[in-house]
């Protein structure tokens, strides 16, 4: 009920200490911040020689993406840390089509997935959330503390790599990327029996001076 919904409210509000508090509204929905680490493994795809998003682009809805057809591909930084101010009935869907765009990334969406990551037991874990959740919901219900959920973007791992969802520079890309560590690989190896070859040979040039 509404009155529910504000008792809640009020009882996250008391509890929140950086002032990110949440706000009732007359229709029952609510507005609130929560915030997404980035845990990307793989590279994104954004337009070349693209300026970042200024204040007076996001409130116009400037596209500065379709400006240009030209793309590079580059790692976002581990572990970043977005803040977004969404609503009661803001979807997950709608809550990574934002987070892409802050970033300017032109990837598929579907490309990615937000988790929720809980403690429990003393362990540490990931749970994939629907397209259709709504992560303010559930930060209403945990708590301020993220120490209890917070939320992660990641890739979306499905089993099965869906390959005609990525355009061809990221497939040339991957392939740049793989035989880099393929390379760093071989000279691993290279390096471990190099050095376990200069080992035996000194243990063979002692024992050879060594009265048999």
């Amino acid at each position: 009920t509404l009155q529910e919904i504000k008792q809640q409210i009020a009882s996250y509000n008391s509890r929140e200490k950086n002032c990110l508090g949440m706000k009732l509204s007359e229709d029952g929905t609510y507005t609130g911040f929560i915030k997404v680490h980035l845990k990307l493994r793989r590279p994104v795809t954004v337009p070349a020689g693209i300026r970042p998003q200024s204040i007076y682009d996001a409130i116009k809805e400037v596209n500065l993406a379709a400006t240009t057809d030209k793309r590079t591909s580059f790692y976002l930084p581990l572990d970043a840390i977005k803040q977004l101010h969404i609503s009661s009935t803001t979807t997950v869907s709608e809550v990574i089509q934002g987070l892409l765009k802050k970033f300017m990334v032109v990837d598929n969406p579907q490309k990615f997935a937000l988790f929720k990551r809980i403690h429990k037991d003393g362990q540490v874990l990931f749970q994939k959330l629907s397209v259709a959740d709504c992560p303010l919901y559930l930060r209403l219900l945990a708590g301020p503390d993220t120490d209890v959920l917070s939320f992660v973007l990641k890739e979306n791992e499905t089993g099965e790599v869906e390959w005609d969802a990525f355009s061809i520079p990221e497939l040339q890309n991957f392939l740049t990327i793989l035989e880099k560590e393929e390379q760093d690989k071989i000279q691993q190896v290279q390096k471990k029996y190099d050095k376990f070859r200069q080992k035996l040979e000194e243990a063979l040039r002692e024992s050879q001076g060594q009265p048999g």
